[in-house]
């Protein structure tokens, strides 16, 4: 698949690229799509949820009233989890939700991701650019030259770009990562994935 080379003003610079179908080609195996994004979302969580069940309350053991007799419900301790202030029956405890998955999955779910985004039209190719001092309103200039100023994006780098990262980060819909930390999330997350020329070498190189 070849596409036109765009620079920062919008135009098109007469060069084209050929982007690999071994990896923007495929038939997207949207089961390893699936695991993938699952794996991701995942290990977003912290998993320090936690609360405090009857063996942590501070109270008497001490039982609080007579087996038989009283008419109510048989009682043990204060800490009894039926009593406002009691334990928790069945807390949240701190736990790790990451999942593991292989290699060859992974790398299949980043290459499907690639492949709907090249058959959908949804990619874009810049030519390589970098800011003098991080500014967001430089940043949000080339998205409005390429048009894409109202939709979420997701800037492929072929190395990390200090300044280019700053001038984005203040977008809520721009995203900027390096062509190695490319995962399956974030491109399905984005409308328009925007790779620089340099970074489509170094997508070859990871996924070689």
């Amino acid at each position: 698949m070849k596409l036109d080379i765009i620079n920062i003003d919008g135009q098109k610079t007469g060069k084209q690229v050929d982007l690999p179908d071994d990896i923007f080609g495929i038939e997207p195996n949207e089961h390893a799509v699936y695991l993938a994004v699952k794996q991701y979302n995942a290990s977003q969580r912290q998993g320090t949820h936690a609360s405090k069940e009857r063996n942590a309350i501070t109270g008497s053991r001490r039982k609080i009233k007579r087996q038989k007799g009283t008419g109510t419900a048989r009682a043990g301790d204060i800490k009894n989890p039926l009593f406002r202030g009691g334990g928790r029956i069945f807390g949240p405890r701190p736990r790790n939700y990451s999942i593991k998955l292989n290699k060859k999955v992974k790398t299949l779910a980043r290459k499907s991701a690639l492949s709907g985004k090249a058959s959908a039209g949804q990619i874009v190719v810049v030519e390589d650019f970098t800011f003098e001092s991080p500014r967001t309103k430089d940043y949000l200039n080339i998205l409005n030259n390429l048009e894409l100023g109202s939709q979420k994006t997701l800037l492929v780098t072929g190395d990390h770009d200090q300044s280019v990262v700053l001038a984005s980060r203040n977008l809520g819909k721009a995203d900027v990562t390096r062509a190695q930390d490319l995962n399956t999330y974030s491109v399905l997350n984005a409308s328009t994935l925007i790779l620089s020329e340099s970074s489509i070498e170094k997508i070859k190189e990871t996924f070689a």
